[in-house]
């Protein structure tokens, strides 16, 4: 037996194991992503306190490690496309992994879909907003057919013997996917059809060809260059008939059990929004039934767009509010440089200005959604106010998001830029709801256009704002400014971006004047109204209550 060495394990010098692990956080599970000061207040005060009890229990299901892992494998495992049985018969359908389903069972059975439609209990559309922002933090992909299932019910009004045949089955609580007749099945989803290569948010150039048929049905030629959830059930497509663009209702499977023609060319390969899919689908012969008047498709669609806006500033401030957790938790639990991060001045600014912007937008989202509810119950004033402001609120708080997402990444260091850590998917996703439904261009232009066609809009805005008139110096100072900004009608377009932000953070701080805890509104009046506001994160002015703030940031329950 040969001279031990260094290289034998029986003389290894002693000590901790290299592969122990310190200083990292907890995983982010087992809480309640419902318990949120500022959604619980809002649910409330628009009239939905009655949803708390559920709302929290679908909180504690998101905060789930189950539902996390649904997120993170719906994301992981993307749809794939299937143009061809193996027989060589076009099926044109998308396989999806089975989370996609799990998330969409739980979406569409907890009324996420169309189902405040047929609900008449006052607060059911602010119901359904707060439960789409909770269950929207565990992944936003599957978020696309559910806020289109519920967009289209007021364009298929337009249309009655449509309504009454397909809302009962849009609005239902059942999940039941693949294709079927649809008036066979026990529930409904909706896509929506609009956009082409040539237009994209200019429908009015779009090309797809609409002939009337002698049994009253209209066959559709054309490509359409985006559109999402190719799975579902219904679509409402824009098309050229005789008398100009017009709206219709075209189903996967026709009413006789055959495939109607919807020949999906390719998947997208998209930035984020990965577990949805998107495709390019081609009409030839295509069945479909007027919804609305001929001639009239985008005022039929006028106010299925303002409810997919709401969606739109829905989902980013869930994606806000999130990526706010993820950062105040992982801060409470590391240390560096001699204690916790939470508790380092810096970083503490900057969480506490993250849940200024997180709180902003959840405030800002719950009042468009009281609007909204209002609105659909014959509330000519909420009518009036909702026109403009999720138009004003669907620019700005989607704006912001990708802002949130990368700060709250950065404070997570390189641990954040790890797929692992759930912040790139957030990151990646951050930008998609200010490209849906209308750039911020189109979103700045459709305010200049509701304000000069439809004055009540604006007399609607400054009366909500002027609600918290004396409240606060520097919000009385913003709405003068701003007031005194819609002077010079001539230069409005130009500057049309820098106005409509404007309009936003007033909103947002005459909501927050009014209704959130002193330290959250005088943080925002200082930062964002009075012009001491940098252009980071982090940069809020000395004498802010930052330990309430970042205390309203940390995950609770």
């Amino acid at each position: 037996m040969g001279p031990m060495t260094l290289l034998d394990p029986a003389v290894q010098p002693a000590g901790p194991a290299t592969h122990e692990v310190t200083n990292q956080p907890p995983p982010l599970v087992g809480h309640d992503v419902a318990a949120d000061a500022a959604l619980l207040a809002g649910l409330d005060r628009e009239g939905a306190g009655w949803h708390a009890a559920d709302l929290r229990r679908l909180g504690r299901l998101a905060g789930s490690e189950e539902a996390q892992r649904w997120g993170d494998e719906a994301n992981r495992h993307e749809p794939e496309l299937r143009t061809h049985d193996r027989y060589g018969h076009r099926i044109d359908e998308v396989e999806f992994h089975p989370a996609w389903h799990q998330l969409l069972d739980v979406a569409v059975s907890e009324g996420l879909a169309a189902a405040p439609w047929a609900d008449s209990r006052p607060g059911a559309h602010v119901a359904r907003a707060a439960s789409f922002y909770v269950w929207s933090q565990v992944e936003a992909g599957h978020g696309c057919p559910m806020s289109m299932t519920y967009a289209v019910v007021p364009a298929l009004r337009t249309t009655p013997e449509l309504a009454a045949a397909y809302e009962p089955l849009l609005s239902s609580r059942v999940y039941q996917p693949g294709l079927t007749a649809p008036l066979g099945k026990r529930g409904l989803l909706a896509g929506m059809g609009m956009t082409e290569k040539q237009g994209g948010s200019d429908v009015r150039a779009n090309a797809t060809a609409a002939t009337p048929n002698a049994d009253g049905t209209w066959s559709l030629r054309g490509h359409k260059w985006f559109t999402s959830a190719p799975m579902c059930d219904l679509f409402l497509v824009l098309a050229q008939a005789p008398q100009g663009l017009s709206c219709f209702l075209v189903p996967r499977i026709l009413p006789d059990g055959t495939r109607n023609t919807f020949r999906i060319q390719r998947l997208k390969d998209k930035l984020g929004n990965r577990s949805n899919a998107s495709s390019e689908p081609e009409f030839d012969g295509t069945v479909g039934w007027l919804v609305g008047e001929e001639g009239r498709g985008v005022r039929t669609i006028l106010e299925m767009v303002a409810m997919t806006r709401l969606d739109c500033v829905t989902g980013s401030a869930s994606l806000m509010r999130q990526a706010t957790l993820q950062a105040a938790h992982h801060a409470a639990h590391r240390s560096a440089f001699g204690g916790l991060l939470i508790d380092k001045p810096l970083m503490r600014n900057v969480l506490a200005d993250l849940s200024l912007e997180s709180e902003a937008a959840t405030t800002l989202m719950l009042r468009l959604a009281g609007a909204a509810d209002r609105a659909v119950r014959g509330d000519a004033q909420e009518q009036a106010f909702k026109r403009l402001a999720i138009a004003v609120g669907k620019y700005w708080v989607t704006k912001r998001a990708p802002n949130v997402a990368a700060e709250a990444l950065e404070c997570l260091g390189g641990n954040g830029y790890v797929e692992e850590s759930g912040l790139p998917r957030l990151y990646r996703e951050a930008p998609l709801n200010s490209v849906w439904e209308g750039s911020g261009n189109v979103n700045a232009l459709d305010v200049l256009r509701a304000m000069s066609r439809e004055p009540d809009s604006v007399e609607a805005f400054f009366a909500e704002v002027g609600l918290a008139r004396g409240a606060d110096a520097r919000l009385d100072d913003a709405v003068t400014g701003l007031r005194a900004g819609l002077a010079d009608p001539e230069e409005l377009e130009s500057c049309a971006r820098r106005l409509v932000e404007r309009m936003a953070l007033v909103l947002q701080g005459s909501l927050l004047v009014r209704h959130a805890p002193s330290a959250v509104a005088d943080a925002f009046c200082a930062s964002r109204l009075a012009g001491d506001w940098g252009h980071a994160f982090g940069t809020l002015p000395r004498g802010i209550d930052a330990a309430t703030l970042v205390e309203r940031a940390l995950p609770q329950g």
